[in-house]
């Protein structure tokens, strides 16, 4: 009866690790539940001092919505990137997420402005609608409004082309010509 009891802690722990693994496995090869459905209406509000306001229900597509703010390091890692694919005609629409209008618009001029249209996600009501766990976040959308990739975390040059790049092609977007994207 002693072996059972002390047992039994160790039978719970290991259930928990295989259940915690297998969630863990599915979560990372399971798809996006968003791709594939109509971006949400957004709460979204007007973003002071920076590009012109952004509604995601009048924009045209196919664009990147990219949730960043100016405390996000890998914000500051991708953004050469988003810049580069600005240059190349990609329209970007830009959702400030829980940051300080002047922090943003410093963060802006300080990197260059990659945007084609800002918004102010201030309480992050938005980013909730639609998922995001925190910035950076990217979505592609197709001119339906509909999500067609998603990535969670800074755009390099390889999650362009593993991700996006096939998506953002049969949305009807110019090809993107990787080779000058930053690493």
């Amino acid at each position: 009866m002693n072996r059972l009891l002390l047992a039994a802690p160790l039978a719970v722990i290991v259930l928990l690790l295989g259940v915690f693994g297998y969630s863990l496995f599915n979560e990372r090869t399971g798809a996006d539940p968003q791709v594939g459905l109509p971006l949400p209406a957004l709460p979204l509000t007007d973003f002071d001092g920076g590009a012109a306001d952004f509604d995601p229900s009048t924009a045209d597509g196919p664009y990147l919505l990219n949730f960043w703010a100016s405390w996000c390091p890998p914000c500051i890692v991708e953004h050469p990137l988003l810049a580069e694919l600005a240059d190349q005609g990609v329209p970007i629409m830009g959702v400030v997420y829980k940051d300080e209008a002047e922090d943003a618009n410093a963060f802006l001029a300080r990197l260059g402005d990659p945007f084609a249209a800002l918004a102010a996600d201030e309480d992050g009501r938005a980013a909730f609608e639609v998922g995001v766990t925190g910035p950076p976040e990217t979505f592609l959308v197709d001119a339906n409004g509909v999500v067609r990739a998603r990535w969670r975390g800074a755009i390099t040059d390889l999650v362009w082309i593993q991700v996006f790049d096939e998506a953002w092609r049969e949305a009807g977007g110019q090809p993107v010509d990787v080779r000058r994207l930053p690493s």
